[in-house]
């Protein structure tokens, strides 16, 4: 008779779910009311604009590392070192009177992105593997409609020009109930991970991460062809190029190169790439359109930031909860692949919808909905697909390169929408005109075809060795001794525990 999970491992996938929901609020509490915090401390935009540069900066070098240290020193202890440095930086920014505080407080907030791969891969050590792709899929759709939720809640924190200080309070509070959560769900786990940490590797990487993004934040402010850009641009390439070579001849590697390189692995943190830039193509755009006065610009609404948050972004993460509950059973039914090409038609209507139809309220809405939905489905498959291809004591480390890629791609979508919105703009005034909207649209639209195909090229006939056979033997045993379950790990397309093959 199969042994019932006791109530902390019931538990364990509400909290790793609020968990990771600390994270999406965090990644988008600041974006609505960057201008607001910069009247506030009288600095300009220029200053105030670290904020979102010096938290992605912080995300992209910290994820990779923290994902390593998790696969090989226990992910508990990392989750909660990671949830304590995070509520460090919200207290400094609910008690911050200047920049320079408020940029160290959004550092360690950034942090925070290590949260989402360390996540799956406690899901990966202690679920059955019939319960895992349904949990993944909750997961990792609360990441996707979490970011849209940090918006509505500034929205209502922070409505008529109130104290920015309120949604740092907020983050506070939530930590400190994730912590909580964390300590008692988070299960105590022997170090199953083999190797060392590859330090060189992590500054390496890192370097070349910080060049790479530091033009796409910045590029706007110096100037696309200016020489810092450029220079940074070049630069950090050719670390990343010196980075992979080195990776491919050290013995325990940060990131093993096959985790980059292999078909399967490669297309689906492309793919994480285009969904993370449709994901800030609509935050940023929709926010903006629907804040922009038609009787002066000939389109938009006048809202609010309450009323944008509430009236036309809240519909979306509704329909975004409702599509994580959902993805579990779609991709145990069809796959997880077929779930990816199914929420980008998705997407890719949303975004036609907003290009043709935008007149109205109702239009808008139905449209962010579409892609909010689009946006959980894709994060709810993209987890499984990747697991699929990566042994177990790399899930950590597989899923935060993931988490980077769709960094580099909200990176890059911001900064296409900064540059269009200030680029294209109604003759004798800075506010953008309907076209530079629809642009940016397109280019969304665009991103979300993308995420839809490029699975397709990542279909490859996988070679099973005995080892291979060896390792998901062991883990299935484990498993069925800690759960009473028996039976052996799934299929690629309906499971996370066998790597991906085709007939």
């Amino acid at each position: 008779m199969s042994a019932e999970p006791g109530p902390t491992a019931r538990m364990l996938l509400p909290v790793m779910c609020f968990i990771v929901m600390i994270l999406a609020v965090l990644q988008t509490l600041v974006v609505p009311i960057v201008g607001t915090i910069g009247a506030q401390l009288e600095v300009g935009p220029t200053a105030v604009g670290w904020l979102l540069t010096a938290n992605l900066l912080a995300a992209a070098t910290a994820t990779p590392v923290l994902g390593r240290l998790a696969d090989l020193r226990g992910k508990r202890p990392v989750i909660l070192g990671v949830l304590v440095v995070v509520l460090l930086g919200s207290f400094l920014g609910a008690v911050a009177t200047s920049i320079g505080v408020l940029i160290l407080a959004r550092v360690l907030q950034g942090v925070s992105f290590a949260l989402f791969p360390i996540g799956i891969a406690v899901l990966r050590d202690e679920l059955p593997p019939e319960k895992l792709t349904g949990a993944m899929g909750i997961f990792s759709g609360t990441l996707g409609f979490g970011g849209c939720f940090g918006i509505v809640l500034t929205g209502v924190l922070v409505s008529d020009g109130a104290d920015f200080h309120r949604v740092f309070w907020l983050s506070s509070a939530i930590t400190v109930a994730g912590l909580v959560l964390a300590w008692f769900a988070v299960p105590r786990r022997a170090q199953t991970g083999s190797g060392s940490m590859d330090w060189i590797g992590a500054v390496g990487l890192a370097a070349g991460l910080v060049l790479v993004l530091l033009p796409m934040s910045e590029g706007s402010t110096w100037g696309w062809l200016s020489p810092a850009t450029i220079i940074s641009g070049v630069a950090g390439v050719l670390i990343l190029i010196g980075w992979f070579l080195y990776e491919r001849r050290t013995t325990h590697p940060l990131v093993a190169p096959r985790l980059l390189t292999a078909p399967p692995v490669l297309v689906t943190h492309l793919s994480a790439l285009v969904v993370g830039m449709s994901m800030f193509v609509i935050f940023l755009g929709s926010s903006y359109f629907v804040q922009t006065p038609r009787s002066v610009a000939g389109y938009g609404f006048g809202a609010t930031v309450l009323e944008a948050s509430v009236v036309y972004l809240l519909p979306g993460a509704v329909s975004g909860v409702l599509a994580s509950i959902l993805s579990g059973r779609l991709i145990r039914r069809v796959g997880a692949r077929v779930v990816l090409v199914g929420a980008s038609v998705v997407g890719v209507t949303g975004f036609l919808v907003f290009i043709i139809a935008h007149d109205r309220s109702w239009q808008v809405i139905t449209a962010i909905l579409l892609i909010n939905t689009y946006i959980s489905l894709a994060y709810a498959a993209l987890p499984s697909l990747l697991v699929a291809e990566v042994r177990q004591d790399e899930t950590g480390v597989a899923n935060s390169i993931n988490s980077i890629a769709r960094s580099v791609g909200s990176s890059f979508a911001s900064a296409l929408v900064a540059t269009l919105l200030a680029a294209i703009t109604i003759s004798g005034t800075d506010i953008p005109t309907e076209s530079a909207y629809l642009i940016a649209f397109v280019v969304g639209a665009l991103a979300a075809a993308l995420a839809g195909l490029l699975p397709f090229f990542g279909i490859t006939r996988v070679t099973r060795t005995p080892s291979d056979e060896e390792e998901d033997e062991v883990h299935a045993t484990a498993l069925a001794a800690e759960w009473g379950t028996v039976g052996g790990l799934g299929g690629a397309n309906t499971g996370p525990g066998e790597r991906q093959r085709t007939p």
